[in-house]
């Protein structure tokens, strides 16, 4: 299927999120797009699915104009889009969400469905059980639900939105495999990224947009400077790590024993100390989630003890925890850390961060807003919804939600997941800027580089078991990706 878009203009108040783009996509290859959060990337991929309607311009598939009313419209003419955040139902089964869309008369054919579903797992590598519910699945598991359920309803050309985040290494190269072999049998995949390596790896061809119009194409052998200064106007630095002396522990751990229906984490101790930066390796589901949240009171051990500063919070409330000095920042920024519907700055009033008498004096929320916008380098407004935000705006909002003072112990899902490298540099920026005023970060990340990158120690999680704490400066990704599935370090 070949897909023609022509002159897509589409605004969001006074945001010109497509600003005429223009290109071709080649039926039966894959096709990259590229650019930094807020590029209109998204926008207009939900566009071509039928999520939203373009302002004006046209597509065209296979030479036909054609206009989708809803994504029903665009699944049933064959194009299907795998969004950032999947979209699915918590309360269900598996299986009941992946017969969603799927018409089949009268009665459900419930063993045609399962006997699909385990098919289309297996060519992923997925371990998905179709009678679990939607609720328990991890963020990278409930991706590959709403990747296999696409395929079921038929689509022809296949749009993936970030695909590669939250998916193990090896999961990856299953997908990878996949995908080149849906083009090979005339299937078109548009490859949504920020990552550079996966679309040179993996594309034909790859459109860069910037600030809502095309800035280039570029097809193999790709030049990462030149697709970098396309997506962004300059070529990027990483600037060095600095130094920061270690001081007493903020974290402790004495023996603690975690579990949830799945999983259990085994007299467990650790202590991070202020200023310190320890990341947690491993397979999503492999226990890194469970210590994230008994660090922050989240969830109750079953054994041991959690201290904070030499104080004993053992089974203390999540809020003891915030009053505590430790702050938590999801991996499910819209499910988790924001509230849909809300605007920036009634996120600021109900987070604590604009001061209030008893009633809530909204042109002054306005105007705090208006600072933390700018002091955070938010692409949005005081009035913006944040489900209106990018990815990268999202995660932006969630650290101007942080208390500004008396911040001890920071704890993160996936901090740069689905960000671009502009964006996941300034979020690791203003992190660090935490840990030079003396707090001590705790993170997960399914970055390998990311990790050894950022962190001063590494633990690493294997189906509850728990290595040493790593060096992270004596370590190498080889060494890391070993470990992570289940081998001994090299």
């Amino acid at each position: 299927m070949e897909i023609e878009l022509k002159d897509i203009h589409k605004h969001f108040g006074p945001v010109h999120a497509n600003a005429g783009i223009t290109l071709t996509i080649a039926g039966g290859t894959i096709h990259g797009l590229l650019g930094e959060n807020g590029a209109g990337k998204s926008t207009l991929m939900k566009v071509l699915s039928g999520f939203i309607a373009a302002d004006s311009g046209e597509v065209r598939l296979d030479g036909h104009p054609v206009h989708f009313a809803s994504p029903a419209d665009a699944i049933r003419n064959g194009v299907g889009m795998l969004h950032q955040d999947p979209l699915d139902f918590p309360p269900l089964r598996l299986l009941d969400d992946f017969l969603l869309g799927h018409y089949s008369g009268l009665w459900q054919r419930r063993g045609l469905a399962r006997r699909a579903f385990r098919d289309l797992c297996t060519q992923f590598g997925f371990n998905l059980d179709p009678e679990a519910y939607v609720s328990d699945l991890t963020v990278g598991e409930r991706q590959q639900l709403e990747i296999v359920r696409l395929l079921w309803l038929g689509a022809r050309a296949l749009i993936l939105d970030e695909p590669t985040t939250g998916i193990s290494a090896p999961q990856k190269v299953k997908l990878f495999a996949t995908l080149r072999r849906l083009a090979g049998q005339g299937k078109t995949v548009i490859f949504v990224s920020h990552k550079l390596e996966d679309v040179e790896e993996l594309c034909i061809r790859a459109t860069v947009l910037r600030r809502g119009k095309v800035t280039g194409e570029a097809v193999p052998p790709y030049s990462t400077e030149n697709l970098v200064r396309m997506m962004f106007g300059q070529v990027l630095n990483v600037g060095a790590r600095p130094e920061v002396s270690l001081s007493e522990p903020v974290l402790e751990f004495d023996r603690v024993t975690l579990s949830d229906h799945r999983l259990k984490v085994d007299e467990l101790s650790l202590a991070v100390r202020a200023g310190e930066v320890i990341g947690l390796a491993g397979l999503e589901g492999s226990g890194q989630q469970l210590v994230l949240q008994a660090s922050a009171g989240l969830l109750r051990p079953a054994a041991g003890r959690v201290r904070l500063g030499g104080e004993d919070l053992t089974h203390q409330p999540y809020r003891r925890f915030l009053q505590a000095g430790v702050a938590y920042m999801p991996a499910d920024r819209m499910g988790e850390g924001l509230i849909p519907g809300l605007t920036i700055a009634e996120h600021l009033v109900l987070a604590g961060r604009v001061k209030q008498p008893a009633v809530i004096n909204w042109k002054g929320a306005q105007g705090a807003a208006t600072t933390r916008i700018r002091e955070f380098n938010i692409k949005g407004l005081p009035a913006t919804r944040v489900e209106a935000l990018s990815g990268g705006n999202q995660q932006r909002t969630l650290l101007a939600l942080l208390p500004d003072q008396g911040l001890r112990l920071l704890i993160l899902e996936h901090p740069t997941r689905g960000l671009d490298v502009e964006s996941a540099l300034y979020i690791w920026g203003r992190l660090l800027e935490r840990r030079r005023h003396g707090a001590a970060i705790l993170f997960t990340s399914a970055d390998l580089d990311e990790l050894l990158q950022y962190s001063d120690g590494i633990l690493v999680f294997f189906g509850g078991r728990v290595t040493e704490a790593l060096q992270a400066s004596e370590t190498s990704v080889e060494q890391l990706g070993y470990l992570i599935g289940g081998k001994r370090r090299r």
